[in-house]
């Protein structure tokens, strides 16, 4: 059975059916009340674009394949300046092609939800998994200093989950919002429950909807005034502000009396679950943090759950970048190892296992802060 074959009737809301993950996500944005789609192909996310291809003009909507990155990006950010709700969907050498019209969404406080199926580099790279658009994604994708929520599912279920509160993040606080996949996500297939949400609208006052009567609105990013763009800029920081103390998220698996503590997320988190659970026969208490926003980042719960262990290792699909917040969370606390691979290749259980067992000799006789540990 290949998703292609699912006709749009059968996906009830409830039903139980097998699904692409990027499909699964388009079909999420779908009933979460898209209004516009613009992107480009580029493995490994071309699914969910041929999907919104098909599904978009089924439902009277708008689907633009752009002539660029470029293009679908500035298309995407007219549409949603009319109080639109958008999608975007690329890949990460289109993501980087990207970055200055997200810096102009940000600056201008228009909602866009931006998804990321994220592919090996630098450079064209290959097409195979990475989760090395950490650091782009998170510390600020294009010039000027901003931030955005960036959302990581585990599974092709949690991502249509995070579709419909990625839609009610971004109208909420006027932003940009990542979602950040990578290939295996969204090649993989699962069965799926169907639990499609939509969120309510909220009054867009700021949108430009023409001339009806009202004074006029101006959406822009530019201040050519020092004094008027610190005051945007302040603002903005007071918005980001909101966003650390009231957005975060995160998850625990078998955390309790865990010794060490495994920090990862989306496909290296599952791989992260079958380590956990042979450590756990041959001895080793290990558990789970998984992070789900990734900005803002759970420091302060991190922390908390560090405290109790003896070491923690972060299990990322690339050369380490996630690593760097863990040890910023921690402080020097606790023992930080790191175990991963790039290029398109995934950690093994046994290589996470292995990277365990030297944490643990290496923790062995710890008793309280210890210094960083690397394997």
């Amino acid at each position: 059975m290949t998703t292609a074959t699912i006709p749009p009737t059968s996906l009830h809301h409830g039903h139980r059916v097998l699904m692409k993950g990027n499909e699964a996500m388009a079909e999420a944005a779908i009933r979460a009340g898209c209004d516009a789609y613009f992107g480009y192909p580029i493995t490994p996310q071309a699914e969910l674009l041929e999907w919104m291809a098909r599904r978009m003009p089924e439902e009277g909507r708008p689907f633009v394949q752009a002539e660029s990155e470029l293009g679908a990006i500035n298309m995407a950010l007219g549409a949603a300046s009319t109080g639109a709700r958008v999608l975007v969907s690329s890949s990460s050498p289109g993501i980087s092609l990207m970055a200055e019209a997200m810096s102009y969404m940000a600056g201008s406080e228009i909602p866009v939800v931006l998804v990321n199926v994220m592919r090996a580099g630098p450079g064209l790279g290959g097409i195979g998994p990475s989760q090395a658009d950490y650091f782009q994604a998170t510390k600020g994708h294009g010039h000027g200093g901003y931030k955005v929520p960036v959302l990581a599912p585990s599974s092709i279920g949690e991502a249509m989950a995070l579709m419909a509160d990625a839609f009610e993040l971004a109208e909420k606080y006027r932003t940009p919002v990542f979602i950040l996949a990578d290939g295996t996500l969204g090649q993989a297939m699962e069965p799926v429950e169907l639990q499609f949400r939509t969120p309510p609208r909220l009054a867009s006052e700021w949108a430009l909807t023409g001339a009806d009567g009202r004074p006029p609105r101006v959406v822009k990013s530019m201040h050519l005034e020092p004094e008027d763009l610190e005051a945007h800029n302040l603002h903005l920081e007071a918005k980001f502000a909101e966003i650390a103390a009231r957005e975060v998220r995160w998850a625990g698996e078998q955390l309790e009396g865990a010794e060490l503590v495994i920090v990862a997320y989306g496909t290296a988190a599952r791989v992260a679950r079958t380590a956990i659970a042979r450590a756990r026969a041959e001895g080793l208490p290990a558990g789970l943090f998984r992070p789900i926003t990734l900005w803002p980042f759970p420091s302060a719960a991190l922390a908390e759950v560090a405290a109790r262990a003896r070491g923690v290792l972060v299990v990322e699909l690339s050369a380490g970048q996630m690593v760097e917040d863990v040890r910023l969370a921690i402080e020097g606390r606790r023992p930080v190892a790191f175990e991963g691979r790039s290029g398109g290749m995934i950690p093994t259980p046994g290589e996470v296992v292995d990277a365990l067992r030297r944490l643990s000799a290496a923790t062995a006789d710890a008793t309280g802060p210890a210094t960083e540990a690397r394997p």
